[in-house]
Parts: C-alpha cells; sequence; structure tokens
C-alpha cells in the first residue's frame, strides 16, 4: 500500500476495504507482521519521540484511525482518504476471520474483559475459531514469561494477533515481537471493551464533527483531561504550521 507522511508518520493510503484485504492476506500467510492504528495521540508521540517514531514507521499498515488525521490529509496534500479505525477494523476482521477459518488471539486487557470478549465472539461469530487469550500483567515480564507468551500464541497457528496494551505500550511490544510471534499483530486499544459494549462509543454524529474525542472524555476526564488538552492542541498547532510552511515554499 502506498503511504504518505503526516508530521512525523507515514500513513498507508486506500479504501477501507483495501486495509481490511490486505490484512487477511498477511494473516492467511500467517507472516510475523504488525498494523498500527494512529491517532493524534499516537501522532503527537511519534513527533516528539523519534523512537517510537521509528517504531510505528516500521509497521507494515498504519491506518488511519482518527477523523483528525483523515482531514488533515485533505486539508494539506487534497489526499481523499477512508478513516480505518479499530473499532470498525476489529469486527471486519473477525468477521473475515470467521469466513475464512483463521486463528484469532487476544492479548492484553484484563481478564474480565477478555472472558467477555471470548463469550461475545463466540456468540456472535459462531464459526470463528478464537484460540487463546492473554492477559498479561501490568509490569514488566520476566524473559520466561515472554517465551511463553510467543510459545502459546505460534503453537496454536495463530493468524490475527489482537493486541490491547494502550498506546504506546502495544506499539512497542508488537515491534520486538516482529520475527518471533508467526501472526499479524493489530494494535486495537481500547477496541475490547468497546466491542463486548463495556465503554460505549461516541454517536455517528459526534464521530463526524470529530468530537469522539471529547465523548471519551467525559467518561473519563481524571485519566484523559491531560492527554487530550495537550495532544490535542499540540496537533492543530502543528497542522497549521505545516499548512503555512506548505504554502510558501
Amino acid at each position: 500500500m502506498n503511504r504518505h507522511k503526516l508530521l512525523s508518520i507515514t500513513i498507508s493510503l486506500g479504501k477501507y476495504h483495501e486495509f481490511v484485504s490486505r490484512i487477511v492476506s498477511i494473516a492467511e500467510l500467517r507472516q510475523s507482521a504488525y498494523v498500527c492504528v494512529s491517532n493524534v495521540h499516537m501522532c503527537i508521540e511519534a513527533y516528539y519521540n523519534p523512537i517510537f517514531a521509528n517504531i510505528v514507521n516500521s509497521a507494515d499498515i498504519i491506518t488511519p484511525d482518527g477523523l483528525p488525521l483523515v482531514k488533515s490529509l485533505k486539508w494539506l496534500y487534497g489526499i481523499e482518504q477512508d478513516r480505518v479505525s479499530g473499532p470498525d477494523l476489529m469486527p471486519s476482521l473477525l468477521e473475515s476471520a470467521s469466513i475464512k477459518k483463521l486463528n484469532v488471539f487476544f492479548y492484553g486487557a484484563t481478564e474480565e474483559v477478555l472472558l467477555d470478549l471470548v463469550s461475545f465472539c463466540s456468540y456472535r461469530y459462531p464459526s470463528l475459531n478464537i484460540v487463546g487469550a492473554i492477559s498479561p500483567p501490568f509490569r514488566n515480564l520476566t524473559d520466561i514469561e515472554i517465551h511463553e507468551h510467543i510459545n502459546n500464541i505460534n503453537n496454536v497457528e495463530t493468524n490475527i494477533l489482537f493486541v490491547a496494551l494502550g498506546c504506546p505500550k502495544q506499539e512497542k511490544w508488537m515491534s520486538a515481537m516482529k520475527g518471533k510471534i508467526n501472526a499479524v499483530m493489530l494494535g486495537v486499544g481500547g477496541a475490547f471493551p468497546m466491542l463486548v459494549g463495556k465503554e460505549k462509543r461516541a454517536p455517528l454524529w459526534m464521530q463526524k464533527y470529530m468530537l469522539e474525542w471529547f465523548y471519551r472524555l467525559m467518561q473519563d476526564p481524571k485519566r484523559l483531561f491531560k492527554r487530550y488538552f495537550i495532544t490535542n492542541t499540540a496537533f492543530i498547532f502543528l497542522i497549521v504550521k505545516e499548512k503555512i510552511l506548505i504554502k510558501f515554499r
């Protein structure tokens, strides 16, 4: 897939269905690969951290998750791009995996969320092959634990590994696992609890007007206020700056 740079990351370009098809193709071959689902937070993290930017840009696919990224590609470069968000992409891939008999594995979140997720997916996609789920501890893993997790994932011939560790932890983890885990890894952030209904997603009208961040902020203001205030402000400033630089080039 072609890419285009937006601030610090190179976004993969294409129609929504092309992203799904490409990921499924990689999964069928059990290639070791990873997909970053990029939003404003990831974009700003990468802008101020060159090491993290390299991790993101080394991904096999970088989807434009947030509408601000999609709108920025249009405003700055005239590129018409579909939004490819984690909460949308995950159900599409689960449906494709169910049809194509691909093995899926869930990694991250809490035991409670994983139990609900497996139960939901078993009901929603009765033909889906769920071959495992791991809720890693909220600390640095030992070398033994790391190898156990790798073996658990590989031994059941996983095709698609959904990773929900949060940004930037999940991107760093997937990068470290490339070449070790024989599956396509997708960093889907908070998609697990959203899929099972533990967290509500913003209404479509709020998504349309790029207010999804505000909806999430109202649900968890203590945790998200600083993040959204800093990252959203920085993103707007940098995008306007880039527009001015383009104008005078």
